[in-house]
């Protein structure tokens, strides 16, 4: 297996990716070739087998007719107004008057168009699709007995499997032993490699790149990133968003309008061709087809950037949206805290002050402790055993180290520390005292998302209002939205608290969307027009929202209302587009300027553009960049 995984991702995709030509229906393309050779033969005037009976027109419009009548029969049926009913009239209606090239022809654009709307929704689905056809059918697993190869179906939580260098990561996981690094974009945008390590947290549907990799799963199947991607399109396949039951029914309401402008239009002149050009020329195609792609094109658009939408009309309600409400701790933060600083009296320096620490910390269970000896692992400073270890609940530990007597803790603990330390809000402060003198004070801090910063300022300059809500201490929540530009921040906030806050909004006018992680963000992210989880918070955050991001980058919430506005205006555009084109082409149509021919290419041309138009949002084989700007 190649090493390459880059090569190995492009040689699979472009193995399963299928040619414009495989794309296409055979049986459809054949019927409709022959219909328009039938237009063609008739126009140059063939008569086979008898002048006196229309053979070829007749045949042309049985075979081309059949899969129309089918459609409007259905939809008849179903007490449903539909182009395909207004069309065969058009067709029928230009046949009882011998108007056979304009039958024909008005035919051949229709089963043309059918073409055109089947190829647009494949391509959509295909993008959707694209992102989920990587993993693999068996994977390797651990056992006491050694490798052994399983179903994929078969593995569960906890089980161990061995990924390969230019393997698919088959499990969401934790990396146990190994060092590599893995391409994410499929999952979460990202363009450039994630190194792993044991600790490292991995996608379902990653690449592993130079090196093999051991993974405990944690979420499998169904409860992966994966098979949550795999649900959300099954669910925005299925599902009808309030935009496209208004499609629908301006789709039949526009039918009604061309035929009775065609009842008109007969009435006061007579004219039979100026009545069938009403009936052609007047459509919604354009809207019933490029609604549906649009949504689904603009989902797979924003899977690929690093997040799912559950469901099309979470989609539009996003592009709604103009306040962004934010949870702080594991959403606008880390969640985690991280050494920020080492400050040293001169004693000691950096290094050693945080070797010292660590290593008294080394035995120690508390979250703070932990992330200073994780800190020290990242610089690569080697730990000291530690000896008369004493952990003091509320105070700190006391250990001895290569002879030295170290405190780590607060000032209890280091009585000479200093009682004020000049510190950012977001740090808490930890003093380390050696053989009984202050030596220093490691600075720990819930850092701010990398990406915070410039998602608020793009949502400030798109003229979204954004706020915090949160549990914790107002000092810590007030320094936090003053790093991040957020003037309305509001803290010490229980859940029914965040609740009331979020109601308030909405009764205000105001269309709000929820961004959490936690278990208590849960009932907000219900409450909020649409709910948005962190794609690294709590399992009961993600059930209760609308939009997952997978990454937990916040510049893919930024990139995601993008998408959703641009697709709003896509479909916008395509309303107002057809409505126009249809008044003008009947208006047109009843005073004898327009005939049925040029009717049929203005129907045809006008649905054309507008399912290109929704087509633009079908995301490329590969993003390289996200998209941040409109």
């Amino acid at each position: 297996m190649s090493v390459d995984a880059r090569t190995a991702t492009h040689v699979t995709s472009g193995a399963r990716e299928r040619s414009l030509w495989g794309r296409i229906d055979r049986g459809d393309l054949i019927r409709t070739l022959f219909v328009a050779a039938c237009a063609v033969a008739v126009a140059l005037g063939a008569t086979w087998p008898w002048p006196q009976v229309p053979v070829i027109p007749v045949v042309g419009l049985v075979v081309g007719c059949w899969p129309i009548a089918t459609g409007a029969w259905e939809d008849v049926r179903h007490r449903r107004m539909s182009m395909e009913l207004s069309m065969l009239i058009a067709i029928v209606a230009a046949a009882a008057i011998g108007e056979w090239v304009t039958s024909l022809v008005i035919a051949a654009f229709v089963l043309a168009a059918e073409i055109l709307e089947d190829l647009s929704m494949d391509r959509g689905r295909d993008a959707l699709t694209d992102l989920m056809s990587f993993l693999p059918d068996t994977v390797q697993v651990r056992t006491d007995d050694g490798p052994v190869t399983r179903p994929l179906a078969d593995v569960q939580e906890g089980d161990t499997v061995i990924v390969a260098p230019g393997g698919r990561i088959p499990v969401d996981g934790v990396v146990l032993s190994g060092r590599s690094s893995a391409d994410q974009s499929r999952i979460t945008g990202e363009s450039w490699p994630v190194d792993l390590s044991p600790g490292s947290e991995v996608f379902a549907g990653s690449i592993n790149q130079i090196g093999a990799v051991e993974v405990r799963a944690e979420r499998v199947g169904a409860d992966s990133s994966y098979g949550r991607i795999v649900d959300a399109v099954r669910q925005a396949q299925s599902s009808e968003p309030p935009v496209q039951r208004l499609a629908d029914r301006l789709a039949a309401w526009l039918v009604y309008l061309a035929l009775g402008g065609a009842v008109i239009t007969y009435v006061v002149t007579r004219d039979l061709e100026a009545t069938i050009a009403v009936v052609v020329v007047a459509g919604a195609c354009g809207i019933a087809a490029g609604t549906p792609l649009a949504v689904l094109a603009a989902i797979a658009r924003i899977a690929r950037a690093g997040a799912f939408v559950k469901d099309g009309a979470h989609l539009e309600a996003l592009s709604a949206v103009d306040t962004v409400v934010f949870d702080k701790t594991g959403t606008l933060t880390a969640g985690t805290p991280s050494v920020v600083e080492v400050r040293t009296d001169g004693m000691l320096d950096q290094d050693r002050l945080l070797t010292f620490a660590a290593s008294a910390e080394a035995y120690s269970e508390h979250p703070l402790g932990k992330t200073m000896v994780a800190s020290a692992r990242t610089r690569s400073l080697e730990l000291f055993p530690a000896s008369e270890f004493t952990y003091e609940p509320g105070c700190g530990v006391t250990a001895v180290i290569e002879g030295h007597t170290v405190a780590v803790g607060n000032r209890t603990l280091v009585a000479d520390a200093p009682e004020v330390v000049d510190a950012p809000g977001i740090a808490s402060p930890v003093h380390v005292g050696v053989d009984g003198a202050y030596a220093g004070t490691i600075l720990l801090a819930d850092v701010i998302r990398p990406t915070a910063r410039a998602a608020i300022a793009e949502f400030h300059r798109r003229g979204v209002r954004t706020l915090i809500l949160t549990g914790d201490q107002p000092a810590t929540a007030q320094a936090v939205a003053a790093e991040l530009g957020i003037d309305d921040v509001r803290a010490g906030l229980l859940p029914e608290q965040k609740l009331s806050a979020i109601d308030a909004e909405r009764e205000a006018g105001r269309r709000v969307a929820m961004v959490g992680d936690g278990v208590n963000d849960a009932p907000s992210l219900a409450r909020a027009d649409v709910g948005i989880a962190m794609g690294s918070g709590t399992d009961i955050a993600r059930e209760s929202a609308d939009i997952v991001l997978i990454s937990s980058d916040l510049s893919d919430l930024v990139h995601t209302l993008h998408v959703a506005r641009r697709a709003r205006r896509i479909v916008m555009a395509n309303f107002v587009g057809t409505i126009a084109i249809d008044l003008v082409g009947i208006v047109l149509a009843s005073f004898g300027l327009l005939s049925p021919v040029a009717a049929a290419f203005i129907h045809v041309g006008s649905e054309t553009a507008f399912i290109l138009n929704s087509a633009r949002l079908i995301p490329r084989r590969r993003v390289g960049a996200k998209v941040q700007s409109g």
